[in-house]
């Protein structure tokens, strides 16, 4: 058991278009938790927030980071030790479809292995994220880092296979001041949908990882335009559909909702990804949205662990 623990957790997009809940990204920003004991505290546990958390008042028992460091330690046949102290750090906006939620709870679970010297590996680690937090593409972008394709199998196993990103590709967000809650999203889409509309979903989700893989223009364009989720989401997010046509309109291959949104994620080649940004954030500004932008041109990876001045990396 180390005397303390740092966790560092990247966030992800997910979707990315018609890889709806099996296509998931990571992106450089990050939560950071550092997890120590300290047996005088009276309380069991005690959460210190920061950043992107600082807003949040929820009890400690509720929050994500406990609940993911708690099902580690279940998973494991233990319980968390008492006078548990988390002091967590964050610059991944929440409700805005950049995989807060699932970084917390893979946060939480990643800090409980690392302090206190739990046997659990990345894939169990994976599923039992999964299952607290209910979005696999996020979870596995978290802790594998780069770009994932998860695939449930009849059994409900879930592998995880890396997905290869042309170097010249550029994911651009814009990030309104407003969000989207997951439950709300989840509710306006509906229980079924036409076998024709499936066969389209599934010919564009295989439009998008060959596009990724290979920059393809075309194959992207179609990929990012998808038939599942976006149509039914987009009204959650005013003015979508301009922000979408300003990235297109500078340059990028195609755009839509990071997750289920607020934010909104262009893929775009390099040369035109700094006009795809800035086109983003102007349509929204002519709205009179303040939105956030930022660019991913590297491969992120995933958690990293460090116990005390030994450091271990996982990407």
């Amino acid at each position: 058991m180390s005397a303390a623990v740092t966790v560092r957790v990247p966030g992800s997009t997910s979707n990315l278009g018609a890889g709806f809940d099996c296509v998931g990204i990571a992106i450089d920003r990050w939560i950071r938790v550092a997890a120590r004991r300290e047996e005088s505290r009276a309380a069991p546990i005690t959460i210190e927030r920061r950043g992107a958390l600082a807003g949040l008042t929820l009890p400690a028992e509720r929050d994500l980071l406990y609940q993911g460091f708690r099902s580690a330690c279940r998973a494991a046949g233990r319980e968390p030790p008492p006078g548990l102290v988390l002091e967590a750090s964050s610059d991944i906006p929440i409700a805005r479809g950049l995989g807060s939620s699932a970084a917390a709870v893979v946060a939480g679970a990643a800090a409980a292995a690392g302090l206190l010297a739990l046997d659990l590996s990345d894939e169990t680690l994976a599923a039992l994220c999964v299952e607290l937090e209910g979005h696999p593409d996020n979870v596995a972008a978290a802790i594998y880092g780069g770009a994932t394709l998860v695939l449930r199998g009849a059994a409900g196993k879930l592998a995880f296979t890396p997905l290869p990103v042309h170097p010249s590709l550029v994911l651009v967000f814009a990030v309104p001041d407003f969000g989207v809650e997951t439950e709300r999203a989840r509710a306006v889409l509906p229980h079924v949908v036409p076998h024709r509309s499936a066969v389209t979903a599934a010919a564009r989700s295989a439009a998008l990882v060959h596009g990724l893989a290979h920059a393809d223009a075309a194959l992207l364009a179609a990929g990012l335009d998808d038939v599942l989720h976006v149509p039914y989401r987009r009204s959650l997010v005013r003015h979508y559909d301009a922000v979408v046509a300003a990235a297109r309109g500078a340059g990028g291959f195609g755009a839509t909702l990071s997750g289920s949104g607020s934010a909104i994620v262009a893929v775009a080649p390099f040369e035109r990804a700094a006009a795809v940004e800035q086109a983003m954030a102007r349509a929204w500004q002519e709205q009179g949205v303040a939105a956030e932008t930022f660019r991913v041109a590297r491969r992120v990876g995933g958690y990293e662990t460090t116990p005390q001045d030994i450091s271990s990396r996982r990407s």
